[in-house]
């Protein structure tokens, strides 16, 4: 079954829309709130057909994601309880909530960065951030410093590719969607 394929497609064709850099910093700022989806997944692409226009990208993905970590610590700092602590509540975020609530406490300064640099979802990190009324500073500059790293990273390394590469991964994009479910699957079927 060839669904990757099909959806790698239809990713590199929103990547040459005209409107593309606008999306990507749309999905930058709103997945350090509330969205689900990283922009890696449009910033990828873009980079690897634009090589000429990855820093960009990768700038643009940046300022974007940072704006909306700013967002989302005002909102967690502003209104956790009326707000987002029922849409915690809603999607069974509770423990993860405990939990990052307890990285703040033993690693302060360095769960931002951390946070900001990993797959982790960086909108927990935000709005706990201001529900526990960290210090506004060097929550923006661990921010900035760690969503930078990472989207000139993924711009570096897909620029480096290219176009060529694009093609290339054409090519095995379905074994390795296929295999990324299956990694899923054993993980979840481990954790439990």
């Amino acid at each position: 079954m060839k669904i990757f394929g099909w959806l790698y497609d239809k990713v590199l064709s929103w990547s040459q829309h005209r409107r593309a850099p606008a999306i990507l910093a749309a999905l930058s700022f709103s997945e350090s709130v509330v969205f689900p989806i990283p922009p890696d997944v449009m910033l990828a692409p873009m980079a690897m057909t634009q090589p000429k226009r990855a820093w960009f990208f990768a700038g643009l993905t940046t300022i974007a994601s940072v704006l909306g970590g700013i967002a989302g610590y005002w909102l967690g700092y502003w209104a956790f309880e009326p707000l987002v602590m029922p849409l915690v509540e809603w999607a069974g975020y509770q423990d993860k909530l405990a939990r990052v609530t307890a990285w703040f406490t033993e690693y302060g300064f360095w769960i931002i960065f951390i946070a900001g640099f990993s797959p982790l979802p960086y909108k927990l990190f935000t709005v706990t951030g201001g529900m526990l009324q960290v210090m506004f500073i060097p929550f923006v500059l661990g921010s900035l410093i760690s969503r930078g790293l990472r989207f000139y990273l993924v711009a570096a390394l897909l620029r480096t590719g290219g176009p060529k590469m694009a093609l290339k991964l054409r090519t095995y994009v379905d074994r390795i969607g296929w295999g990324m479910v299956l990694v899923a699957i054993a993980a979840y079927v481990w954790t439990r």
